[in-house]
């Protein structure tokens, strides 16, 4: 057996199942876990998905969003034990894969379009948040 072979049967194991199908566009609720002495809470980030990055266990993703007035931007690991949940606020109609234009847009111009109808990547993710 090959040592890829190997890592990648470990990765198999470590790999989340409930990971909704989001994609660049989207506008997602991210749910972490905040741990601050021996306290440990949910914090929420809400945002525009901007790019997604990697394969396997080392894919990311990026969220932006204008918070008083300047742009916040963070990376997340997908298939993070500090993620407890992912939702799918709004689901984005663009046609390139990375946005990261929206980071020095403002007011109409760093909107993104809705795509508007029956989407079944949302259908799908809410008949399966629904029966969890």
């Amino acid at each position: 057996m090959k040592q890829c072979q190997v890592i990648q049967e470990l990765e198999a194991g470590l790999l989340k199942s409930n990971i909704p199908d989001f994609r660049v566009g989207d506008t997602v609720s991210i749910h972490t876990r905040i741990i601050e002495g021996d306290k440990e809470r949910l914090q929420v980030f809400t945002g525009t998905v901007i790019a997604r990055k990697g394969a396997g266990l080392s894919e990311t993703f990026s969220i932006y969003r204008v918070s008083y007035g300047s742009g916040m931007e963070r990376v997340f690991m997908l298939h993070s034990p500090k993620i407890a949940k992912i939702d799918i606020i709004k689901v984005g109609k663009v046609r390139k894969g990375k946005l990261y234009y929206l980071r020095g847009a403002s007011g109409k111009a760093a909107k993104v379009k809705e795509y508007i109808g029956p989407n079944k990547r949302v259908v799908a993710a809410q008949a399966n948040a629904s029966a969890k």
